[in-house]
């Protein structure tokens, strides 16, 4: 099994990315009234990592950390899930695809985070005076999470010069967006260092999206009382944690108690399922070790087989479509 994606299809990656670039405010506007965007896939190190200098996407376009972008092209609105260190390129393509805005329109609408693990929160560092300076950016958290920003340097500073504004939610609580257009937080059992981890359900006006990057187990889940099986009934789109595929993949190490949901047990748990509900799910947050980097691998064509999809960056999925 392969453990890094090949030249081509890094290469692939990147002209994906740009022909996003060139075509998506064109062909989103009227064609689709609220959309998500896949603005990147990896898991918190990125692709490449640090120190594994042999992976040919040194020399490649690389995949970005993963990020949702939420756009309501009927108001010229636009959200982050997650803040990555990616950041900076991520809020160039949803700008893209948003399209012009007034002049003095925000540069985020807002900004939603899932836990405190360093690629789902530390872009934030750019809305700072150093950067961006933002005004007034909604960050929105579970609790614990924004007492996290709040009480603890740096991000207390994005706080206190008002860059950011925190806007904790409780779980199962929907922050209303826009007209059909909420998000929903709810808690989910992985590592809970510095606070708690959210999920979230995003609904717009014709279809919901679930987006669980990382968590610990499905079982784990069931022990809360939370079957994956009936969320996923209730949603028409599933990001799921697909950190890594199966043991084995880092060699060496036993990978048993690693704190994620391996691809190969999430498809045989979902195996029974009927063909329409696998379908809503799409893998994604892979590691550099995961062979679904690559979509042309034949891991992801088995992924395929059995009826899921590889989240893609680029990948588009319409909300909500003007009424004729």
């Amino acid at each position: 099994m392969s453990c890094h994606a090949s030249d081509r299809t890094l290469a692939v990656l990147g002209a994906a990315a740009a022909a996003l670039l060139a075509a998506a405010p064109a062909a989103a506007l009227g064609a689709c009234e609220v959309e998500l965007l896949v603005l990147g896939t990896s898991q918190d190190g990125g692709t490449p990592q640090f120190g594994r200098w042999q992976d040919p996407a040194w020399e490649q376009p690389s995949a970005a950390r993963l990020s949702l972008g939420l756009v309501d092209h009927r108001r010229g609105a636009r959200w982050l899930f997650e803040a990555t260190p990616d950041v900076r390129r991520q809020g160039y393509d949803l700008a893209r695809l948003a399209g012009p805005q007034a002049s003095d329109a925000p540069i985020l609408d807002g900004v939603f985070l899932t836990h405190a693990h360093i690629g789902h929160y530390t872009g934030l560092m750019f809305l700072g005076h150093e950067s961006l300076g933002a005004r007034g950016v909604p960050v929105h958290t579970l609790p614990r999470f924004a007492d996290f920003l709040r009480d603890h340097g740096p991000w207390s500073q994005l706080v206190a010069y008002e860059n950011i504004r925190l806007e904790p939610m409780t779980a199962g609580g929907i922050q209303a967006l826009g007209p059909r257009l909420n998000v929903t937080a709810f808690a989910v059992p992985h590592r809970q260092e510095y606070a708690e981890v959210a999920g979230f359900r995003i609904e717009g006006p014709e279809a919901a999206a679930l987006f669980i990057p990382d968590i610990d187990s499905w079982e784990q889940w069931d022990a809360w009382g939370v079957r994956i099986e009936d969320v996923l009934a209730e949603v028409d789109i599933a990001f799921l944690d697909a950190t890594f595929f199966a043991n084995g993949e880092i060699p060496g190490r036993d990978m048993s108690g690693f704190p994620h949901p391996f691809v190969s047990h999430s498809m045989a748990r979902f195996a029974p399922l009927p063909k329409r509900e696998r379908a809503k799910v799409h893998f994604i947050h892979f590691n550099h070790t995961n062979p679904l980097r690559d979509p042309t691998s034949p891991p992801a064509e088995q992924v395929r087989a059995a009826g899921f999809h590889v989240a893609e960056q680029g990948d588009r999925h319409c909300l909500g479509r003007p009424h004729r």
